[in-house]
């Protein structure tokens, strides 16, 4: 008992022994507060994160209930300062043994209280108003805030207690350094991660292709390193995400027409007049189909081969359904044989030249 009310005298000299009368009037000031901040402030600060859920902000609704705990810490040790002032009849807030003390305690609960809002929302993102889908890049800037909110916490309590930061620092930034050519490729992957969340180029659902064609596929998760891409005939594939930034990206959800392009070829046996007659008519029937867009429509014979004349066929569908655009296509196709029987028009064999689709 005698050794720590000596380490008492040497943290507070002026310090004097309580007396009971002091004793009580402290335990008094405890349950008092105790009782106050578990039955009033408690209750108060509910009933406002009920009010402010009610009408329409939950995310401060969610903010005054997540600092809540440190706030209701942040009091109980206010009031054992307090409390330990009237017992030892020394104003611990203005002793510059104990203000120190008092104060990081006060900063650490401030950015404990950051800190746990932040959790919240990394626990319950779908809680945290974007005004815009969720996207990757929200769990990164909160992951990446809470260690800022620590490191911050950290350095703001050192120079509290006038640490000497200076080689604290350099050894942080030599680290970096080294860290930083040590991963660097997966820094490159992460940066172009932030990229196609910021610049959007597709989301999850999405069908793409690469421009060199090597990816064709749905996406299914895109996080900031890689992006999962379901494709057609290899399964699921995770692609870097540098490797997709450097490279075009053909968004083909985002298409709202099909660009249907082929090639029929009609003998030379037959008259330049039949030709004629076919062309026109089959570029009048396209106009006619109702999925057709009229603005673009091209029918033309563009090349004469010694034994056919090639006639190129170009429109577009309103559609990016790939399901429609081959049945207007078919359709197309059908009319074109009825013109070619309608008319004794003479096709070459398909060896002598094939049809060739892009869309």
């Amino acid at each position: 008992m005698n050794s720590l009310w000596d380490s008492i005298k040497w943290l507070i000299p002026t310090v004097q022994p309580p007396t009971w009368t002091d004793g009580f009037a402290a335990l008094a000031i405890v349950i008092v507060g105790i009782a106050v901040i578990q039955f009033i402030i408690k209750k108060i600060v509910f009933k406002l994160a009920s009010m402010l859920e009610k009408r329409q902000h939950p995310v401060m609704s969610d903010i005054v209930k997540s600092i809540y705990p440190s706030l209701r810490n942040a009091l109980l040790f206010s009031v054992l300062i307090i409390a330990c002032t009237l017992l030892l009849e020394v104003r611990l807030f203005e002793l510059k043994r104990t203000s120190v003390i008092v104060d990081s305690v006060y900063v650490y609960f401030a950015f404990k209280a950051l800190h746990d809002v932040l959790s919240f929302y990394l626990e319950n993102p779908g809680r945290f108003e974007t005004g815009k889908d969720q996207d990757v890049l929200t769990p990164f800037f909160l992951r990446m805030s809470k260690v800022m909110v620590m490191v911050i916490a950290l350095f703001t309590i050192a120079s509290l207690w006038n640490f000497n930061l200076n080689g604290f620092f350099t050894a942080i930034g030599l680290t970096g350094v080294a860290l930083a050519f040590g991963i660097r490729d997966t820094l490159a992957h992460i940066f172009s991660g932030m990229s196609v969340a910021l610049d959007k180029p597709f989301q999850i659902g999405d069908w793409v292709m690469t421009g060199d064609e090597k990816i064709d596929g749905t996406i299914e998760d895109i996080n900031l390193r890689s992006t999962l891409i379901q494709t057609s005939d290899k399964g699921l594939v995770y692609v870097p995400n540098s490797y997709l930034v450097n490279r075009p990206i053909y968004n083909l959800s985002k298409r709202t027409q099909r660009k249907v392009e082929l090639n029929l070829f009609l003998s030379t046996a037959n008259s330049e007049e039949k030709i004629v007659q076919f062309v026109e008519t089959l570029r009048e029937q396209i106009a006619l189909h109702p999925k057709t867009l009229k603005e673009i429509i091209h029918v033309a014979v563009d090349e004469i081969r010694p034994s056919a004349c090639r006639v190129l066929i170009r429109y577009f569908v309103k559609t990016n359904d790939t399901e429609v655009m081959l049945q207007v296509r078919q359709d197309i196709l059908f009319v074109a044989k009825h013109i070619c029987d309608e008319n004794g028009i003479v096709q070459v064999d398909p060896g002598q030249g094939q049809f060739v689709w892009n869309d």
